[in-house]
């Protein structure tokens, strides 16, 4: 039974690694074959997008586990704190595409399908791994303020450089068209979406630990 896990774990880890690096590259590829603006600066708004960010997180993480190189990036990623926040954020990407980006616009062929994989795909195979193999016995609902950390830090480069390049990667967030007050409001309640997300997966480990 413990092989039969370990081997669905495996597969998990080598299909959510190697499409999240397809559909990182796909729209690494789509973004710049489309760009509006010269190849540095479309390749710096790839960069920017927090959706991008989340899904290389998953990509490094994802295939560290796979291939188990015995070091300190593994122990890192085999951290339960850390497949967490990963699943987290990961989430939150789905999340925020589905119920509010999905339908600004509606992308065809190749761009359709790099969207649902790094908006639906990516996000369900994680949530599934993190309820089926993570370890869940040393999480914290502490460990929730931490986990902020990165999308805070994100929210504050995306302000800091639209202000200088007036350039915003999601609509909820472009200051040219909303203003500073909706969009420190915005961010706010994003912050309060990612600590809801982290406090409900947190809640659920403690559910399935009592349960098992």
């Amino acid at each position: 039974m413990e092989k039969q896990s370990q081997n669905s774990s495996t597969v998990f880890l080598a299909v959510i690694s190697l499409a999240s690096w397809l559909a990182v590259f796909l729209q690494l590829y789509l973004i710049i074959v489309n760009r509006v603006a010269s190849v540095l600066e479309t390749i710096v708004r790839f960069f920017s997008f927090f959706t991008i960010q989340s899904n290389i997180l998953v990509a490094i993480c994802f295939t560290v586990l796979w291939f188990k190189p015995k070091n300190k990036l593994e122990l890192f990623f085999l951290n339960s704190k850390s497949l967490t926040a990963i699943t987290m954020y990961i989430t939150i990407v789905g999340i925020v595409y589905n119920l509010i980006l999905r339908f600004l616009w509606v992308p065809t062929g190749m761009q359709r399908i790099t969207d649902e994989i790094l908006h639906l795909v990516i996000p369900v195979l994680v949530l599934i791994y993190w309820f089926q193999f993570v370890s869940k016995k040393s999480l914290e609902y502490k460990n929730v303020f931490p986990w902020l950390l990165f999308p805070f830090l994100y929210l504050i480069y995306t302000l800091v450089r639209g202000y200088f390049s007036n350039y915003y990667p999601y609509p909820f967030l472009d200051v040219n068209i909303l203003g500073y007050t909706p969009v420190f409001l915005n961010s706010f309640y994003m912050l309060i979406a990612f600590f809801s997300v982290g406090f409900l997966l947190i809640f659920s480990s403690k559910l399935l630990s009592n349960r098992n």
